[in-house]
């Protein structure tokens, strides 16, 4: 495996500081696998479309996610592939498993 140079460990770094938030990663699970609008975001985050459209803007400009206009609708999906890589990863390795209380 190869070793990461100083560029890629400092892009990497931020992508993960990016995603160290609980509410991106609910939203960032919610894109990974189907491009959703800000309504159907709504019913499956259990949030105010005011939260889900603000955090979708800071997202966007963060390059976390990318968005198309469809007639009235806006679609929203992941912008990188290798975000998407990560987040079917920590599907895999955390959402099926059983959550424990500390």
């Amino acid at each position: 495996m190869d070793k990461f140079n100083t560029k890629q460990a400092f892009e990497v770094a931020t992508v993960l500081k990016q995603l160290a938030h609980p509410d991106r990663l609910r939203v960032l699970c919610t894109l990974v696998d189907k491009e959703k609008t800000v309504n159907e975001l709504v019913k499956t985050c259990q949030a105010s479309q005011s939260w889900v459209s603000q955090f979708l803007a800071r997202m966007k400009h963060e390059g976390l996610v990318e968005s198309r206009r469809e007639g009235l609708y806006v679609y929203y999906k992941v912008a990188d592939p290798g975000i998407s890589t990560v987040m079917r990863a920590i599907q895999k390795a955390y959402c099926n498993k059983k959550v424990t209380s500390k």
